[in-house]
């Protein structure tokens, strides 16, 4: 059955809680009580589902009695954990790809033993210190993978099919987070890497915020959106008002809530079912009350944007299509 307005699994992103706390503590080393309090703040703010994007818990970093500790504490929560986003770890950074490497497996096998669905990778790396003193650190340049490097390109293509293959094997799809400045960058070149990878399980995390923000001449978002989602499996989604005086070479880029920005998730998602996307979704938003906007763009997603009964046409994706059972509480903000 064809998911709905109703029962469409709808993640929040949790870019908003830190991985440090005030004493310095990595919460993968917090009380179980910590995580707690996170997950039912999500939960509060009427979300089912949380991505758990490792900036706040590393699950490929705890310990076998700490992840069923995490798995209970969510589950005491009730809380879904359907994906886990691992981000900034990138297999082709020249000085960390083996570690990388290594954590995107114990990220695979921790997504397993949670019963994640999805697990989100990437190859954008760590900020520069440029970047870090910036309000937002898009307005600045950050790394770029190399231009028309067919040996880094040729193993982003080996090791990722590397975990394709562990994810396959394990039951879990992989997504590939669209990202400024990597093999991922544009439209184009994710399609081409998801085809190069060629495993059926290995789709593309439309992410087309992290592409619109840049403060330089962009792809238009419906050529973007038309090329990149017949090959999605999974979709972070946020928006930015966008601004352009291409005559004095002037762009800028703030983050909004999903219904006040440049990409219009109404259309853009009509052309997604038309191309088969049945994946789970993830509100994400930058700055002020995070979790209040992501809540607000859910609540957008289910009342205007998601299809309210399950007889549209679907079309036929490129890649495989998972399938979350959705919680009871799903109609939480409808």
């Amino acid at each position: 059955m064809a998911y709905t307005a109703e029962n469409w699994p709808i993640t929040a992103a949790l870019l908003q809680f830190p991985g440090v706390n005030a004493a310095g503590l990595h919460i993968n080393d917090a009380p179980a009580t910590a995580w707690a309090e996170v997950l039912q703040e999500v939960k509060d703010a009427g979300f089912a589902h949380a991505d758990l994007t490792d900036s706040w818990v590393r699950p490929g970093d705890l310990s076998p009695a700490r992840l069923t500790e995490f798995q209970q504490t969510a589950e005491t929560v009730g809380i879904g954990i359907p994906v886990i986003s691992a981000i900034r770890r990138s297999v082709i950074d020249a000085s960390n790809w083996e570690a990388n490497l290594a954590y995107s497996h114990r990220t695979i096998d921790a997504a397993a033993e949670l019963g994640c669905e999805v697990v989100s990778f990437g190859l954008h790396q760590a900020l520069t210190a440029e970047q870090q003193k910036q309000l937002w650190f898009w307005t600045v340049e950050g790394h770029k993978d190399p231009a028309d490097d067919k040996e880094t390109w040729g193993n982003a293509v080996t090791r990722l099919r590397d975990l394709g293959r562990h994810a396959a094997d394990v039951g879990v799809l992989l997504s590939l987070e669209i990202y400024e400045d990597t093999y991922l960058g544009t439209a184009d070149s994710s399609v081409q890497l998801v085809q190069d990878i060629g495993l059926d399980n290995v789709g593309l995390n439309p992410d087309l915020g992290n592409l619109i923000r840049v403060h330089r001449p962009i792809e238009d978002w419906r050529e973007m959106v038309a090329k990149t989602l017949p090959y999605s499996n999974y979709w972070h989604m946020k928006n930015y008002i966008r601004d352009e005086d291409v005559a004095r070479d002037m762009y800028v880029a703030m983050p909004a809530p999903m219904d006040s920005g440049l990409i219009n998730y109404r259309e853009a998602f009509k052309l997604a079912i038309s191309v088969g996307f049945q994946g789970i979704l993830c509100t994400e938003h930058y700055g002020g009350d995070g979790l209040t906007v992501t809540a607000a763009n859910q609540d957008y997603l289910r009342r205007h944007v998601l299809p309210k009964t399950d007889g549209y046409a679907l079309g036929q994706s490129q890649v495989a299509q998972g399938r979350q059972q959705p919680a009871a509480t799903e109609l939480a903000t409808v």
